[in-house]
């Protein structure tokens, strides 16, 4: 046999086993969708993830979350930060906001803190810029992204939507930073300007802000709503590995349910019809339009022949708003859950997720193990089977994965963090502490939550199993019990290097909790 011959034999030797490599490798990884939502509530679904229907749940129409849910796992007992920007970072770096100290939302411009003021406490010297993978950076939190991770393991790495990392003019506001191949309308902003194509979502001339949402120019004028162009570009994202038969994953971030409330024309009237007040009406219609992207990504996934070996984990990044920017009274919004977004409460930080892994996840099941957004991250790399190695961070969150194997697992007690050492808005007093909003810290372990209120050092105890209203306060029935989960809550915090708020009149830090108790 001639040299040229020997060569282009043992190039098509080559070729064909590197493709049998490329189809062994697509069916051991899978594709993985993370369908993260915001500001959606726990109880923002026709899904039920309380022990029963509530009124609520027949208020809105999410078709394609009960059709996930009938082909998953729902897991019941699913948190995150009260805010976005913890929440987001925390799955990004698999580490709780207490250790990131980015523990409020980031506002869009570098340095800028979006703490309110306040005549007791001084401004808390946290991450306000965000998360970044570069250990140099200041006022920055520093991490191994997972997305990193699975883009060097091969992974073509999508980013739709939202992503608000962190601050304009640092590496958080460039998902492509985050390991990222593809972004797609992710920037600093932690809200978008507008949802409509006619006012460019936000990009009009001399009225730009922050928030107007990138790269849709092609929308512009088209009557598309801003939900409905992220959902075409993700699924015009996700062609390209389909295609070349990569394995990939999506963060499809919606900036749904986000304020401005505004109404998606496809949906709003059928709640103008059912008696809805304006507001309540439109937001009724932005979970509506994020329930369809849903499931148009799922209907092309099945189009495509790939449902089977792609993960969809839904997930929302905080609670539903309840305090401010809301129809009706408030403190009903969430109901039976306490308060809303801001909150320790369980309104502002229990979150509706579900999980469909096909021949892995048993369909139409439930799930009460209690889990944390910052168990994405190791999950996530579990399920694609990659290791978390040469990370520079501590990670505090543990895979859910075996909930997802083996239904009937029971983990054991862990604390749960919710970290909140900053003012979010400005309301009175006594509704800070009627809401849980501003300067409280919380932990659930097991069946109790303990709350810690920072400005008085004040605890409330729930046995939030019995209790999910959180209207019982155990304080003086259970000292033991407080006592035990303050110290823990303490030693926890500090474990963490967490922040407290420094006292204007003394300027000394609040105690943490264990410092306190008797």
């Amino acid at each position: 046999m001639g040299i040229l011959k020997k060569t282009a034999c043992i190039f098509s030797l080559f070729f064909i086993s590197y493709k049998g490599i490329c189809q062994i490798n697509s069916v051991k990884h899978p594709n993985i969708i993370v369908f993260l939502v915001d500001d959606m509530g726990w109880m923002d679904t026709s899904v039920p993830f309380y022990d029963s229907t509530m009124p609520l749940n027949n208020r809105y129409h999410t078709p394609n979350m009960q059709r996930l849910a009938s082909e998953g796992v729902k897991f019941v007992n699913a948190y995150a930060q009260p805010v976005c920007t913890p929440s987001r970072s925390s799955m990004m770096s698999g580490m709780n906001s207490a250790r990131t100290h980015i523990t409020n939302w980031t506002a869009p411009n570098k340095g800028e803190d979006a703490d309110e003021p306040d005549g007791e406490i001084a401004p808390l010297n946290w991450n306000k810029n965000g998360l970044n993978p570069d250990t140099t950076a200041k006022d920055m939190s520093h991490a191994t992204p997972f997305p990193k991770l699975l883009r060097d393991a091969g992974y073509y790495t999508i980013q739709v939507g939202k992503a608000h990392w962190g601050a304009t003019g640092t590496p958080a506001a460039n998902p492509h930073n985050f390991g990222f191949m593809v972004n797609i309308a992710g920037h600093a902003g932690g809200n978008p300007q507008s949802y409509l194509s006619e006012q460019r979502y936000g990009n009009m001339p001399r009225k730009a802000q922050p928030q107007a949402v990138p790269d849709l120019e092609q929308y512009y004028n088209t009557g598309t709503f801003l939900t409905e162009a992220l959902t075409r570009e993700a699924i015009k994202a996700i062609e390209v590995p389909i295609k070349r038969k990569e394995f990939f994953y999506l963060n499809m971030c919606n900036y749904a349910v986000h304020t401005p409330i505004m109404a998606d024309p496809r949906f709003v009237q059928k709640y103008y019809d059912e008696g809805l007040d304006s507001i309540e009406a439109k937001y009724a219609s932005l979970i509506e339009g994020m329930d369809k992207s849903l499931g148009d990504i799922m209907d092309y996934l099945k189009q495509k022949g790939i449902d089977k070996n792609t993960i969809i984990i839904f997930m929302s990044d905080n609670g539903g708003l309840d305090q401010h920017q809301r129809g009706g009274p408030g403190n009903t919004h969430n109901y039976p859950l306490k308060s809303g977004k801001g909150s320790v409460y369980e309104g502002g930080i229990r979150e509706p997720m579900i999980v469909k892994w096909a021949g892995v996840v048993q369909p139409n099941t439930v799930n009460k193990n209690p889990v944390i957004i910052e168990d994405f991250f190791p999950s996530i790399l579990e399920m694609a089977g990659v290791q978390p190695h040469s990370i520079i961070q501590k990670m505090d969150g543990q895979s859910f994965v075996s909930y997802l194997k083996n239904t009937t697992l029971k983990e054991a007690d862990r604390p749960l963090i919710f970290h909140y050492p900053n003012k979010w808005i400005n309301i009175s007093l006594s509704d800070e502490a009627k809401y849980g909003i501003n300067y409280f810290t919380a932990m659930r372990y097991g069946n109790w939550k303990l709350i810690y209120r920072i400005r008085n050092q004040k605890f409330e105890l729930y046995h939030i199993s019995k209790d999910i209203r959180e209207e019982n306060d155990l304080v003086n029935e259970n000292p033991a019990e407080v006592k035990k989960l303050a110290m823990l809550l303490g030693k926890t915090l500090k474990e963490r290097n967490a922040q407290m708020p420094i006292n204007r009149a003394t300027g000394k830090p609040a105690p943490f909790p264990d410092e306190i108790i008797k």
